[in-house]
């Protein structure tokens, strides 16, 4: 399996709602995490607690899709582009567009930065 095709994993377990499971097959237990913002999210049980409060503070889901996923297999790296609809619990709706960076390492995410224009979120 290449890391292209983990990485469609992970799509495909979260359309299926089943997002905290794949972080736990698929995030490195030394992960770090770097959010749009600027935030960092370092190791496994912090990114899992990130997750956890992520979905708690959606209240729905309307679409989203993935746009475009390549793969260098010689850096370890994953590039995708994808979209988000959903309302969060307080009533603000939002589209996410963002792009990410995953780098891979021993089949699992070691690091993955996230680029979103955080305007209206």
């Amino acid at each position: 399996m290449t890391n292209l095709d983990r990485a469609l994993d992970i799509i495909k377990m979260s359309n299926e709602g089943q997002l905290m499971e794949a972080l736990e097959k698929y995030y490195h237990e030394d992960s770090v995490k770097v959010e749009g913002t600027g935030e960092v999210t370092e190791g496994l049980a912090a990114n899992r607690e990130f997750h956890k409060q992520w979905l708690e503070s959606i209240e729905q889901v309307h679409d989203g899709g993935l746009i475009a996923i390549a793969e260098n297999a010689e850096t370890g790296h994953v590039f995708a582009e994808s979209w988000v609809d959903l309302t969060f619990k307080d009533g603000n709706r939002v589209k996410i567009q963002e792009a990410e960076v995953q780098t891979w390492v021993d089949g699992k995410i070691k690091h993955i930065r996230f680029y979103y224009d955080t305007r209206g979120m």
